[in-house]
């Protein structure tokens, strides 16, 4: 896929006129409803059944027409069921399988054609230490290597947070951990009791998928690769199911990332640092072992190297690191180790998400994949800027 119109039109008119043109209406369509979205629902956070059951919202909301699935909503502008999957696999991003997912999700491969994909040199940590950089220069201050233990409440109120072994007094707590965790582990059960959030709740939930993730630094470049790859299975459909049921799929849709063709602070000389994607079932559709991973990681590989005349790719691995499902679990405490947080769906998007402020206890912030607006990266940071407002509007007048 190109941003290019030119070379986009040759894509689509290969297949048929009918396909550039409804190409182009749903285009068009898609970005009537994003202008909706961005200005109604994704930038407002919402506090009170009042923010979103009013006449003004819920006009707008219909106006999306967001009941059909992505897929089924492509299928209406495009005869190509190629192009089909292509322009609606994308809901993939934020853990939902584009036949069930809101339509709404279509938004992702407009805003990708439409405002481009942008590269951070140095890769995501270097955004991440920005962010770090720029929290010191205003003052703030980072406590590392410390476990959170739980944010102390008093009725309807945050006083505190519990630090390894120690209370500190807190005006607010924003918490950016998992949000179905931090209900869990960090509040206690009279706060879950008062927020209306219990663990018996979040396990009703619904989650999103996982994904395997496959570090390589190879010694070796590969010309044909370019930054962005994406392979999709022979049975896109049978596939996503697959991830659904939790099994490994034989056939699977991946994608290969090679960040060493912009950017070669990446790898030595001559090298490449690659990673490959493939969406998997979370902890709660199955559980497989870290064994069955690592030989379905090569798997993988194999195919990779066979699919794309990746030479000798197998041979010319110095460093292999194979995350799993597990260690999304483990390491960044996301039930199930899921990837993308709750899953979007239309009763678990917008005022149905979980708030960016707690409904019932004041100075409790949420910010992350599981909360309002959403995942992927680019919703996060919103969901970190709303969470933000959020704090400014309730301490800005004291």
């Amino acid at each position: 896929m190109s941003s290019d119109l030119v070379k986009l039109t040759k894509l689509f008119e290969a297949g048929s006129e009918a396909d550039m043109l409804g190409f182009l209406n749903y285009l068009t369509d898609i970005y009537r409803k994003y202008l909706n979205a961005k200005d109604n629902f994704i930038y407002q956070s919402f506090r009170s059944p009042k923010d979103f059951f009013n006449l003004k919202t819920l006009i707008n909301a219909l106006k999306l027409k967001t009941f059909s699935s992505s897929y089924h909503d492509m299928k209406k502008f495009i005869p190509n069921e190629h192009l089909q999957y292509l322009l609606s696999f994308q809901t993939l991003y934020i853990g939902i399988s584009p036949f069930s997912g809101p339509s709404i999700y279509n938004i992702i491969p407009m805003i990708e054609l439409l405002y481009g994909v942008w590269f951070i040199k140095g890769g995501m940590y270097q955004y991440a230490k920005a962010l770090e950089r720029r929290f010191k220069e205003l003052g703030g201050t980072i406590q590392y290597h410390s476990e959170i233990k739980q944010v102390v409440t008093s009725g309807r109120k945050v006083t505190g947070i519990q630090v390894n072994d120690d209370t500190i007094p807190v005006d607010a707590a924003v918490i950016n951990a998992d949000y179905p965790y931090a209900v869990e582990n960090l509040l206690s059960p009279e706060a879950q009791k008062i927020e209306k959030m219990t663990p018996k709740k979040v396990n009703k939930m619904e989650y999103s998928m996982s994904c395997l993730l496959i570090y390589l630094g190879v010694n070796e470049q590969y010309p044909q690769l370019d930054l962005h790859t994406i392979k999709m299975a022979s049975d896109f459909k049978g596939n996503v199911q697959e991830i659904e049921d939790g099994v490994l799929p034989p056939d699977p849709s991946y994608y290969i990332y090679n960040p060493s063709k912009l950017d070669d602070s990446f790898a030595p000389a001559g090298a490449s640092s690659l990673y490959i994607l493939v969406p998997v079932g979370n902890l709660q559709a199955s559980k497989i072992s870290k064994q069955r991973y690592l030989e379905y990681a090569n798997q993988v590989i194999d195919k990779a190297q066979r699919e794309f005349d990746l030479n000798d790719l197998q041979s010319q691995i110095v460093v292999k690191e194979v995350f799993t499902p597990d260690q999304f679990n483990s390491l960044y405490n996301s039930k199930f180790g899921t990837a993308f947080g709750l899953k979007p769906t239309l009763l678990q998007s917008n005022y149905f998400r979980p708030h960016n402020k707690a409904r019932k206890i004041d100075g409790l912030y949420f910010a992350g994949a599981s909360s309002h607006p959403g995942a992927g990266v680019p919703i996060v940071i919103t969901s970190g800027e709303l969470a933000a407002k959020e704090v400014e509007r309730d301490f800005n007048n004291e």
